[in-house]
């Protein structure tokens, strides 16, 4: 089957997380290398606020109280200062534009429910998408087969005509489980999504 749908990540493919940062953060302030990152996403707190049964205050007061008790001192809000300096991969959301048409598009993310909101208000960018997936909306978080099945649906495609990008390589793996075709896209290795796509027969419309 020939792809007609286009579903992206949001954090790591559509914004650029900027892990870089964080590990910059750890060396200043001492830290072990990723405990930014395990201290906010790898919890429970996270993992109950991303399918939309958690609160997002407490998982934040709690990412820092995790963090200065790795750190055994008190330390300055580095969660904040690091999600300050996240934004958009331009070149991406310029590619998503280029494709609409031929394809749809969709948004699928592991995020809190206040995803659908950012793009709409603070990015202005949910115009670009036919659909957004947020897994606290819907609450169901991939790597769970019924989170692509049910974005496939809202497309009105079956998973087999679905191309599916992800910074994550298991989400990717999933989502060739149920059908689609699967991209590994990484912003900090320096890949270009619209090279990846067009090995793969997705290219804009001729005009």
């Amino acid at each position: 089957m020939s792809i007609r749908g286009l579903i992206f990540d949001f954090g790591g493919v559509i914004s650029n997380m900027r892990w870089d940062v964080a590990r910059k953060l750890e060396e200043e302030h001492g830290l072990e290398r990723g405990i930014i990152f395990r201290t906010i996403y790898d919890n429970d707190d996270w993992r109950a606020v991303q399918v939309g049964r958690g609160d997002i205050d407490g998982w934040r007061e709690g990412a820092q109280r995790r963090l200065e008790e790795a750190a055994g001192r008190p330390l300055p809000p580095l969660h904040q200062q690091w999600r300050e300096t996240i934004g958009l991969i331009k070149e991406n959301v310029e590619l998503i534009r280029t494709l609409r048409p031929p394809y749809q598009t969709a948004i699928l993310s592991n995020a809190d429910i206040t995803l659908e909101e950012r793009i709409r208000d603070g990015l202005g960018i949910d115009h670009l998408f036919d659909t957004i997936v947020c897994s606290a909306v819907v609450g169901i978080a991939k790597p769970d087969p019924s989170i692509y099945r049910l974005t496939a649906e809202r497309l009105s495609l079956p998973p087999e005509e679905c191309l599916f990008i992800d910074d994550l390589e298991g989400n990717v793996t999933a989502a060739q489980e149920v059908g689609m075709t699967g991209v590994h896209y990484r912003v900090h290795r320096g890949d270009d999504l619209k090279a990846q796509l067009a090995e793969l027969g997705v290219r804009p419309s001729e005009t």
